[in-house]
């Protein structure tokens, strides 16, 4: 095994690797590079402004910032061809370019996406999250006056946040539970139901669950410390999310047994392989207990279904019978943040808001992290027996689907599910350590 030595906690950006506070407001900002050393200055003068991921482990700031570039952002910033070609291929195409693997498809297709999401034009991300507006204004404030009066920056795109205090995205469910501690960085739980995860998972330079680093962009000092970004805008149909399960169910006890049924826990965020029957809201905030559990004792699904959004996305030991895929070098960290108004509890018609998720990953892979885990397990059912079944949530379809829910005697497929969730637009983003933004600042190619 390589021994890259402990994290470099004070040269990795804090948003890559720390949990946000509950609740919170946030904002993105895209910007594009019109003059190159309009750019550099920008990086400059934003790097202060910059929390490492040492001091947010000692306290929460006020507000934080995270800062990340498309590969056209690199381009634009002048960094050598060299440098650019050893980014990973993913990367260096973009996400629109991968629309079709991706299933962005039909409504989802790269043609549809707000502009100017996928269209080349997208050169730096900004991430702005405090647990309240008055911390947000202030970094953001900080923000936009680094970007005052230089030449060729151009803010183009903006989307604000937030997460509720109870933690519940637009479909009613909480979020954000089932994330990876990373070794060397979070403190497991008393009771963990997966080891902490290398961090060369998802911070380049430091050796993943392979015992190697993963490749790394050149030269060190851009790479290192460093961690690719996966940016998506989903629009959610929370309205036809909710008619649909109405007309599938009996009575609002079911009704609300199959949504737990798709997503694979229940509004209160206990899991269904704990609580197969009935909501549980102790069980859901007990951060000891509302991860701690498995699906190999589940393998035909009568707790959990097989198909569950929840379950596809980490199977957990489900798939350790088989012997052909290591769920740990899949692992990711997700960051879903809700944007748009809430629908109103019991309405069951579309009011023309977008709302939805921003979603965003870090990771060391975006292949076999991202790319993988939406490919092969969101968008396939072959891993779970049922090849013609998608996440009954956020799988592709250009017309409806179908889930299936195991029960004893005769299992129950649902027909006719229609695309829950609409891509929007997104983004591959590299964002480097502050080293490797200095290095970037300096340029004078």
């Amino acid at each position: 095994m390589t021994d890259a030595g402990p994290l470099d906690l004070d040269d990795i950006q804090a948003g890559a690797l720390h949990e946000r506070p509950s609740p919170y407001v946030g904002t993105y900002v895209l910007l594009r590079i019109d003059d190159r050393q309009g750019g550099r200055d920008f990086v400059r003068r934003v790097i202060p402004l910059l929390s490492p991921a040492r001091s947010v482990a000692a306290s929460t700031p006020a507000a934080w910032l995270t800062v990340a570039f498309t590969y056209q952002g690199l381009k634009a910033l002048g960094v050598p061809q060299q440098s650019l070609d050893s980014f990973s291929p993913e990367f260096r195409q973009g996400m629109a370019a991968r629309a079709a693997l991706l299933g962005d498809v039909g409504e989802s297709a790269p043609e549809n996406w707000d502009e100017p999401l996928g269209g080349g034009d997208v050169h730096i991300a900004l991430a702005v999250l405090a647990p309240d507006r008055a911390g947000l204004d202030q970094v953001a404030d900080q923000a936009r006056r680094a970007q005052h009066e230089l030449p060729g920056i151009a803010v183009i795109w903006r989307q604000d946040c937030y997460q509720l205090p109870t933690g519940r995205t637009s479909f009613g469910f909480k979020d954000g539970i089932g994330q990876p501690a990373v070794a060397g960085v979070t403190a497991p739980l008393p009771h963990p139901a997966e080891p902490p995860i290398s961090a060369g998972e998802f911070i380049l330079g430091y050796p993943d669950e392979t015992g190697v680093p993963a490749p790394m962009p050149a030269p060190d000092v851009l790479g290192r410390n460093g961690t690719y970004i996966v940016f998506r805008k989903l629009h959610t149909r929370v309205a036809a999310y909710r008619r649909y399960l109405r007309e599938k169910a009996a009575d609002r006890r079911e009704e609300a047994l199959l949504g737990a049924k798709m997503v694979g826990r229940w509004p209160s965020g206990a899991p269904l392989a704990v609580a197969p029957e009935r909501d549980d809201p102790e069980l859901g905030k007990d951060p000891e207990r509302n991860n701690d559990f498995r699906y190999g004792d589940d393998p035909r699904g009568f707790r959990c279904p097989a198909g569950a959004h929840a379950r596809r996305a980490n199977p957990r030991d489900a798939l350790d019978h088989e012997n052909t895929v290591d769920v740990r070098l899949h692992r990711m960290i997700r960051r879903g943040t809700s944007y748009g108004p809430i629908l109103p509890d019991g309405v069951l018609d579309d009011d023309g808001a977008d709302r939805g998720i921003i979603f965003v990953f870090a990771g060391a892979h975006l292949d076999r992290q991202f790319e993988f885990v939406k490919t092969q397990w969101l968008n396939d059912g072959i891993f779970i027996g049922a090849p013609g079944e998608s996440d009954p949530l956020v799988g592709p379809r250009t017309g409806t689907g179908t889930f299936t829910v195991p029960r004893r005697p005769v299992r129950r497929r649902l027909p006719d599910v229609p695309p829950f969730v609409i891509t929007r637009g997104g983004e591959y983003c590299f964002a480097p350590g502050l080293r490797g933004l200095r290095w970037l600042a300096d340029l004078t190619t």
